[in-house]
């Protein structure tokens, strides 16, 4: 179920076209959100047919914002901007191919000193393409 689709997804997050690696929001707690994204193969991360490895990577950063985004929107306050401050542990499994959709799962771990730890995974065919932690600063 798409609880925010594609034609709304920049109420939510800071990035406008052509950065957009987010299509729509299909789960979202306090905890986790899922999101999904169709790659086109007009994205500016995509080469040779396969979604590259900085593509992957902003989409689970705009997964996480998505979920800052969406959380902040439905208690009626403003949008807060993330910064990414360190990536850890990436492991880039395969590069999933152009004209598919992968499905995004980020998870709070912990936050600790202002900081939001996450656990990002992108899911292509069934399968871990792409997975990381991420520290992300929110601007008040």
């Amino acid at each position: 179920m798409v609880i925010v689709d594609k034609s709304k997804i920049t109420e939510y997050i800071p990035q406008r076209p052509p950065m957009v690696m987010v299509d729509n929001i299909i789960f979202c707690d306090e905890k986790k959100i899922i999101t999904t994204l169709f790659i086109d193969e007009n994205n500016i991360f995509c080469r040779d047919g396969f979604f590259r490895e900085p593509g992957l990577i902003e989409n689970i950063a705009q997964t996480a914002a998505a979920k800052i985004g969406y959380l902040s929107k439905i208690k009626g306050k403003e949008v807060l901007i993330g910064y990414i401050g360190s990536i850890k542990d990436l492991i880039i499994h395969f590069l999933p191919a152009v004209n598919t959709e992968v499905t995004t799962e980020v998870s709070v771990e912990n936050e600790v000193m202002g900081f939001t730890i996450i656990h990002g995974k992108v899911m292509s065919s069934d399968k871990i393409a792409a997975e990381c932690e991420m520290r992300i600063f929110l601007k008040e």
